[in-house]
């Protein structure tokens, strides 16, 4: 019992120290959610928690960086994300990369429907002015899956072992 409350807490510590990388400056479209969905979504039993987990941080974020309409189609792509993690039963690259594109797909869907004349002309126009963020998006995301999963694995080997 004790381990598993260390454990957890290491985990949610990964996870606020991503989300406060969201608020530092960065590259657009670089950002910790997606990792965060797809940790929280291998790391917790409670699907509930490991669903909400990813929603409440980017909430939380968007409160201080705005809120718009928009955001009900990023919310729903990063429901989809962690989705996905629960899904897949390991997390992979190709989950992380999979990922990436239903965000870029969703959201831009959104930015679309929301900003831009709902036409084919549109349409195109809209994806075509997104394809340079979608580089910054598969950056971050592989980024900070990586960093994720790979300081909890090291933290739990090094500091989390049973004595």
């Amino acid at each position: 019992m004790k381990d598993l409350k260390r454990e957890t807490t290491v985990i949610i510590s990964l996870i606020a120290l991503a989300v406060a990388s969201r608020l530092l400056p960065h590259p657009p479209n670089f950002a910790p959610i997606t990792g965060i969905a797809l940790f929280a979504a291998a790391k917790f039993q409670n699907r509930l928690i490991a669903l909400a987990l990813p929603l409440v941080c980017l909430f939380m974020t968007d409160l201080i960086l705005g809120l718009g309409w928009i955001n009900l189609f990023v919310y729903g792509a990063f429901g989809l994300i962690s989705i996905m993690g629960f899904i897949s039963k390991k997390v992979k690259i190709q989950t992380v990369l999979l990922s990436s594109v239903v965000f870029f797909v969703v959201s831009n869907l959104g930015v679309w429907l929301l900003y831009y004349p709902l036409t084919i002309e549109g349409l195109t126009s809209c994806f075509t002015l997104a394809i340079p963020f979608f580089t910054n998006t598969l950056l971050g995301d592989l980024a900070y899956s990586a960093i994720l999963f790979y300081s909890f694995s090291t933290l739990k080997n090094t500091y989390l072992r049973p004595a």
